[in-house]
């Protein structure tokens, strides 16, 4: 029998070189990846239509629900299996530059929604526009808007991006603070019911504004105008909870747009505002990694032990 004898040396010298090494690792890790997607109230990008056929079929088509691929927290649909399958192998080559958000719009720092149809490929990258006149603001000055849209993308998704998939309140039409302007809250300090007609996208949800200014507002910095908690109530989310909210419930703390369920949980936020916006914030992140993608997230209303009071 062989009794081994370790070497003591080494083992120290291997335990000291990995104790100094793990904080380089995990410096070298960095900060958690952003993702910056154009989705709908599903999480699919480009409405759904198939990334590749832009290059291979040289027009838009739709794709199908059931041939589906994820990459960079968004869906994508294809026409068929073999497109899905190109896709899969080079996710970078075909994914819409900018997020699938508008090219001009990116140009000049703004996010705007797209339209499947207006789209051309420069460079090997897909880029999509809001509408024509957005296709031909950009196609006037092609090589400077690129360099610009470029420039500006890194900037917006730090500024906008987010980690994982988003958790917004919306409605059957995919519309967040049930059509509300969230622009109106802070500049005019009251709801004031938006335009369908006049839309913008940001976190898989829709938007709408009195104005067409408003809309060019929030284009410019969405973060600061989206409402907290997706949406949802604050004081639920202050108990780790998710409940629907009433636009018409609102208030603005700490620069942002809070809203609630009922008057009741307006009631319980107000007794200790900073208090239950610092367990909001804190809850907050967790509820969307359990919740978001999920199909039912509302909490179902109920006392825990006396402790959470009914609102």
């Amino acid at each position: 029998m062989r009794i081994l004898i370790p070497n003591m040396k080494s083992k120290t010298f291997f335990l000291a070189s990995l104790l100094l090494s793990t904080p380089l690792l995990a410096d070298q890790a960095g900060p958690p990846h952003k993702s910056l997607v154009n989705l709908n109230k599903d999480g699919v990008a480009i409405e759904g239509y198939d990334p590749v056929a832009y290059f291979t079929d040289g027009k838009p088509v739709k794709g199908d629900p059931r041939q589906k691929a994820s990459h960079d927290n968004a869906v994508y649909y294809f026409a068929s299996a073999a497109n899905k399958a190109t896709f899969e192998a080079a996710p970078e080559r075909y994914a819409p530059a900018y997020g699938g958000y508008c090219g001009y719009a990116a140009s000049i720092n703004r996010l705007s929604p797209i339209s499947p149809d207006w789209w051309q490929i420069e460079d090997g990258k897909l880029i999509l526009q809001h509408n024509k006149k957005a296709f031909d603001l950009f196609n006037r000055e092609l090589k400077d808007n690129v360099v610009k849209a470029d420039g500006n993308w890194p900037g917006l998704v730090e500024k906008n991006g987010s980690v994982g998939r988003p958790l917004v309140y919306l409605d059957k039409q995919g519309v967040a603070l049930g059509g509300y302007d969230p622009v109106t809250y802070f500049t005019v300090g009251e709801p004031g019911a938006g335009d369908p007609t006049i839309e913008a996208t940001f976190g898989g949800a829709k938007y709408h504004f009195v104005s067409q200014e408003n809309r060019a507002t929030f284009e410019k910095d969405p973060v600061k105008f989206v409402p907290a908690y997706g949406g949802f109530c604050g004081y639920a989310a202050s108990v780790g909870k998710v409940r629907p909210a009433d636009p018409l419930l609102w208030s603005i703390v700490d620069g942002q747009l809070i809203v609630q369920h009922t008057k009741g949980a307006v009631g319980l936020w107000t007794k200790d505002v900073a208090g239950n916006k610092s367990k909001a914030d804190a809850n907050w992140p967790n509820l969307v990694a359990k919740k978001a993608g999920k199909k039912k997230v509302i909490d179902p209303l109920y006392r825990i032990a006396g402790v959470i009071p009914v609102y």
